[in-house]
């Protein structure tokens, strides 16, 4: 039985940099379109008022969600103090907000590399942060997501198996694992392993097409997804996050270098339809 909240994240609507305006936007937006719930992404300069905000998403009626993913001035295993002040700093973001999740890239800044695997050295340093981001996570009633990434933008974690391994090392209850079905699509070798595999530290799933497309038109086996989302009694967030070069800034932040074939509104319309869909198939 699958049990989740159907999102939207915050880049299916508006350039990656969150503003007042451009979340105002995302808001309204996921609202209308009947989503459950919207992930926002948290700017690195954590200029976020998050007693707004939280008033805007009751008023909208829907949920919340936060992400975070780091930059190369906080990349764990070069910068674990400056890292873990800004996760700590998000986590208060996420908790004035009203979440319970804070999900995204924790482990390592995206598009940063040393040109050789990751080091036990570097590995202890990243557990140590999330050990002591975890306590603080737990003081403030919240769960820590953690989001392999494909190896073209990270070198630390690029697989469920490896955050699983990871996080048995923390062994921390604040603790879970995020999975994301573009990066799942290049470095899984299918997509139900790793969902039986994670069974309740999953926590949190991005829903994405190969492409970044619509859902359903690309080459994620989402069958295989479903059906393992079933037999674990999911009831995470699922959060569609696809990317329209329409959006303004969109197709430089996320190399949308081909015009998308949809706009926003059509891929979160079509897309939020194929995931009722296939939520209902698998709890039928």
């Amino acid at each position: 039985m699958i049990q989740s909240q159907l999102g939207a994240s915050l880049l299916s609507w508006v350039h990656p940099v969150w503003t007042a305006e451009s979340g105002k936007y995302a808001i309204t937006q996921t609202a209308n379109a009947g989503f459950d719930l919207l992930e926002i992404l948290l700017p690195t300069s954590m200029e976020f008022d998050a007693p707004t905000v939280k008033v805007q998403l009751r008023q909208a009626g829907i949920g919340v969600v936060c992400g975070l993913n780091l930059s190369k001035p906080y990349h764990i295993p070069f910068h674990p103090k400056e890292a873990t002040q800004l996760i700590k700093t998000a986590l208060e973001k996420t908790a004035g907000v009203g979440a319970t999740q804070l999900v995204g890239v924790l482990h390592a800044a995206i598009g940063v590399f040393t040109g050789q695997p990751r080091t036990e050295a570097e590995e202890q340093t990243v557990c140590e942060v999330w050990a002591d981001v975890a306590d603080y996570a737990a003081q403030l009633g919240i769960t820590v997501a953690i989001e392999p990434i494909n190896r073209y933008e990270s070198y630390v974690c690029t697989s469920a198996e490896e955050v699983l391994t990871m996080l048995a090392k923390v062994n921390h209850p604040n603790l879970a694992l995020h999975l994301d079905t573009f990066h799942m699509n290049i470095e899984e070798r299918n997509f139900y392993e790793p969902v039986l595999q994670a069974g309740s530290q999953l926590r949190h799933v991005h829903m994405t097409e190969s492409d970044r497309g619509m859902l359903g038109e690309g080459n994620v086996h989402w069958d295989d997804l479903f059906r393992a989302l079933s037999e674990i009694n999911y009831s995470g967030p699922l959060v569609l996050e696809n990317f329209s070069s329409q959006v303004e800034g969109m197709a430089s932040a996320t190399s949308l270098w081909r015009p998308s074939r949809y706009g926003a509104a059509e891929l979160a319309k079509g897309s939020l339809e194929f995931m009722r869909k296939m939520v209902e198939k698998y709890n039928g």
